[in-house]
């Protein structure tokens, strides 16, 4: 790799550091290409991206940024999901990490401040907004069926 294209992988890096609200850093030794495959494609699907790349032009990358933090956790094979939203890259990366082992995840980071594991796997359990307006939908509508139950029972009684 010369000089050019790592001055574009680093601004390549940046850009995406500065375009991103979450983090996630994850190291993938030992997966093949087609889990490595997989796991873009689940993160690609959950809204995310996803980018392997070299730990000292990663490192260079988040300088001046506001996951600079993160810097520490670039050793080794390290993969990095980006996201615009706080759950899509944490669920996904930690969904994958539950059916292979070889895939752990190290932390990450969201415009709140660092993330631990534990942080990332409570973001990851949160419902996503399709569940949470269903639930809300339910709950909404649940006292005016109950209602509507209630006095077509009245009505039934009284008619019979």
């Amino acid at each position: 790799m010369n000089r050019e294209e790592k001055a574009q992988l680093l601004a390549e890096l940046q850009e995406m550091f500065n375009g991103s609200d979450t983090v996630v850093i994850s190291h993938y030794k030992g997966l093949t290409v087609a889990e490595v495959s997989q796991l873009r494609d689940n993160i690609r699907k959950a809204g995310a991206s996803f980018r392997v790349t070299k730990n000292r032009i990663a490192r260079l990358a988040l300088k001046d940024t506001k996951f600079a933090a993160l810097a520490d956790l670039m050793t080794g094979p390290t993969a990095i999901a980006f996201a615009n939203d706080p759950i899509s890259a944490c669920k996904a990366c930690v969904e994958f990490a539950k059916t292979n082992e070889k895939l752990v995840v190290l932390g990450g980071a969201n415009t709140n401040g660092v993330l631990s594991i534990d942080d990332i796997k409570r973001l990851a359990s949160l419902p996503s907004m399709d569940e949470l307006r269903a639930k809300i939908i339910g709950l909404v509508q649940a006292p005016a069926a109950k209602l509507a139950r209630c006095a077509k029972a009245y009505s039934e009684k009284e008619a019979a």
